[in-house]
C-alpha cells in the first residue's frame, strides 16, 4: 500500500494524473461548496434576509480561521510533497506530525481569543442591532468547533500531498451530505434558525476530521502518524511557517479588507447590502471551485516533479491546470454575468434583494475569466517552496489592491464603488501573477532543455 501511494505521482502522463487527482477532489469540493450554498438557501428561504446578513458579517473571522488552516496545510503539504519526491519519507512523516501539533495549538488559541470577544469584533465589522443576534448565535457555535475545522482541513491537505485524493473526496462528501441533512432537520423541522445552521456545520466538520484522522491511524496511508513526530521540531516548523506564512498573511489581509468592505457595504447599502454580500460570497466560492481543485491537484504533482528535478513535467502540469481552470472560469462568467437574477432567486424570494444582487453581480463578476489563471498560478510558488514569491502573491489581492480600492472607490461612487473594488483588484492581481510567473517559466524551460540534452539541470 505504501509503495502504491508513493508511485501514484511517479508518472509522465501528467494530464491523466491531474485528472485522476482532481476528479475525486472536484466531487468532494462540489459537495462542500454546495453545503455552504445550501446553508444560505435554507436561511434565506426559511429564516429571512437578516439571517444571511448575520452569516455575512462573520465572514472576516471565518477567513482568519481558514488562513490558519491554509498556513499549516499548504506549508506542510509543500514540504511533504517535496520530501516524498526526494525520497525522504521519515522527514515527511515528521512534517506530518508537526503539522498536526501546529494545527491543534492554533485552534486552541483562536477559540480562546475570539469566543469571549466576538461581540466587539462583530460590531466593529459593521453588524447592526438587527443583524447582531444572528451573527452572534452562529459564531458562538462555530468558533467553539474551530479545532474540527482547522485540523480536518490540514489533514485533508496532507492526504492530497501524498497523492491520495480519494480519501479527501469521501471525507468532503460525507461531511457535506450530513451538513445538508442536518440543515433541513435543525432549520426546518426544529426551527433552530442560524444556530441550527452553525450546529450542522460543526457536526459535519467533526465527522470529516474524524474520518481523515482514522485514515492516518489505521495503516492505510503512505505516511504514518508517530507519537514522536508530534513533538515540535523547530526546523520543520520553521519550514512549514516559511511557506505557509503567505497564506496566513493573505488571510489576515483578507480579514481586514473584508471587514472594511462589509462596513462600507453596510454604510452605503444597509442590511440588504450585507445580505447581497453573503450571497455573492457563496456564489463566488462556487465559481472559483474548479480552479481551486485544479490548483490543489497541481500542488502534489508540481512539488513531486520539482523535488525530482523533472522540470518538463512541472511545466506541463502548470499549463494543463491553467488552461482547464480558465475554461471553467469563462463558463462561470457566462452564467453569473448574463443570468444573475435566477441565481439570486435560489437564495431569496425578496424582489429588492434579487434586484440588488443582480446589480452587484454585473460589477463583481465582470473580469471573472481572468481568475481561472490566477487561482492556479497563485499556488505554483508555494508548491515548489518559493516563500518570498508566495508571500507577494498572497498579500497582493487583499492588501495591496483590494483594500485601497475598498477605501477609495466607495467615497467616489458609494455602494457601486464597493462592488467595483472586486474587478479592479482582480485585474491588477492577475497582471502581477503573470509578470511574476514569466521568469519562473523561463527558468523551468531552460532546465527542461538541459534535461533533453542529458545534462543535470541547476537546482
Amino acid at each position: 500500500m505504501q509503495h502504491q501511494n508513493h508511485n501514484v505521482l511517479d508518472t509522465s502522463h501528467i494530464g491523466r494524473l491531474l485528472f485522476k487527482l482532481t476528479l475525486p477532489m472536484f466531487f468532494g469540493m462540489f459537495f462542500q461548496t454546495t453545503y455552504n450554498i445550501v446553508d444560505a438557501v435554507f436561511l434565506g428561504q426559511f429564516v429571512g434576509p437578516l439571517a444571511i446578513a448575520g452569516i455575512s458579517v462573520i465572514f472576516p473571522l471565518q477567513m482568519l480561521t481558514i488562513g490558519i488552516g491554509n498556513m499549516v496545510g499548504i506549508g506542510g503539504a509543500s514540504l511533504i510533497s517535496r520530501m516524498i519526491g526526494a525520497g525522504e519519507k521519515e522527514q515527511a512523516e515528521c512534517a506530518l506530525g508537526n503539522g498536526i501539533t501546529f494545527a491543534v495549538l492554533f485552534s486552541i488559541i483562536l477559540t480562546a481569543v475570539f469566543l469571549p470577544t466576538m461581540g466587539f469584533w462583530l460590531k466593529l465589522i459593521g453588524a447592526s442591532p438587527e443583524v447582531l443576534p444572528f451573527a452572534r448565535d452562529y459564531l458562538t457555535i462555530t468558533i467553539s468547533g474551530t479545532i474540527f475545522n482547522v485540523l480536518g482541513s490540514v489533514l485533508l491537505t496532507y492526504a492530497r500531498s501524498e497523492g491520495n485524493s480519494r480519501v479527501v473526496m469521501v471525507a468532503y462528501i460525507m461531511g457535506s451530505l450530513l451538513n445538508i441533512a442536518l440543515d433541513a432537520v435543525f432549520i426546518i423541522s426544529l426551527d433552530m434558525g442560524v444556530r441550527g445552521a452553525a450546529l450542522a456545520t460543526v457536526i459535519s466538520q467533526a465527522l470529516a476530521m474524524t474520518y481523515i484522522l482514522f485514515y492516518y491511524l489505521n495503516g492505510n496511508s503512505f505516511l504514518k502518524i508517530h507519537s514522536g513526530n508530534l513533538a515540535p521540531d523547530l526546523k520543520i516548523l520553521k519550514s512549514i511557517f516559511a511557506i505557509g506564512i503567505a497564506s496566513l498573511v493573505q488571510a489576515l489581509a483578507m480579514t481586514v479588507s473584508a471587514a472594511i468592505l462589509i462596513r462600507m457595504a453596510a454604510t452605503y447599502g444597509g442590511d440588504i447590502a450585507l445580505s447581497v454580500f453573503g450571497i455573492i460570497q457563496r456564489v463566488m466560492m462556487f465559481s472559483f471551485m474548479p480552479g481551486q481543485v485544479l490548483g490543489q491537484g497541481l500542488q502534489p504533482i508540481l512539488g513531486y516533479n520539482f523535488g525530482a528535478r523533472r522540470y518538463h513535467l512541472a511545466l506541463k502540469a502548470i499549463s494543463i491546470a491553467a488552461i482547464a481552470s480558465t475554461v471553467f472560469s469563462v463558463v462561470a462568467f457566462v452564467v453569473l454575468f448574463f443570468f444573475p437574477g435566477p441565481v439570486m432567486g435560489i437564495f431569496t424570494n425578496e424582489p429588492a434583494l434579487i434586484a440588488a444582487g443582480t446589480y452587484a453581480a454585473h460589477r463583481i463578476f465582470f473580469v471573472l475569466p481572468l481568475m481561472g489563471f490566477f487561482t492556479v498560478g497563485s499556488l505554483v510558488f508555494p508548491s515548489i517552496g518559493k516563500a518570498f514569491e508566495s508571500f507577494i502573491i498572497a498579500i497582493a489581492r487583499p492588501l495591496v489592491f483590494l483594500m485601497p480600492a475598498v477605501l477609495l472607490l466607495p467615497r467616489l461612487w458609494q455602494l457601486n464603488g464597493v462592488w467595483l473594488a472586486f474587478p479592479v483588484s482582480d485585474t491588477l492581481t492577475f497582471l502581477l501573477t503573470v509578470v511574476m510567473l514569466i521568469p519562473l517559466f523561463r527558468e523551468f524551460g531552460k532546465a527542461a532543455a538541459a534535461e533533453k540534452r542529458g545534462a543535470a539541470p541547476a537546482g
